[in-house]
């Protein structure tokens, strides 16, 4: 097994014991992101989920993968009101390939963000 740690300067520094990505065999495992700036700028959710897929956008870049790599996706909101903005903006990043998803409410998230989002990409 090979294991590769990927890091994409574009996007937010991890905020714990833990990595951006990871690659192991053609597989990247993406840590959950957030909108840090986007958030604090008093951005709307629309706002925030684009940076946020913009950050996966940077760590995939980073390891030499793209949105179409994309096999899964977890998505974490703070509120699922908000559900129909967020799928919209996810949705606008895929062509004709969508991944596996599922999309969970929680009652709370880092840094107070109102959505979160990880994903695994596949290279054969």
């Amino acid at each position: 097994m090979t294991k590769k740690i990927i890091f994409s300067p574009d996007a937010p520094a991890a905020i714990g014991p833990y990595s951006q990505a990871v690659e192991v065999n053609g597989t990247l495992y993406v840590s959950g992101q957030i909108a840090l700036a986007a958030f604090e700028a008093g951005a709307t959710i629309e706002d925030e989920t684009n940076q946020v897929m913009k950050n996966l956008g940077h760590i995939l870049t980073a390891g030499g993968y793209s949105y179409q790599d994309i096999v899964k996706c977890t998505i974490f909101v703070k509120d699922m009101g908000h559900f129909a903005q967020i799928n919209a903006v996810y949705g606008s990043f895929f062509s004709d390939h969508f991944p596996a998803r599922e999309t969970v409410e929680v009652a709370r998230l880092p840094k107070d963000v109102r959505v979160e989002i990880s994903c695994i990409a596949y290279k054969s």
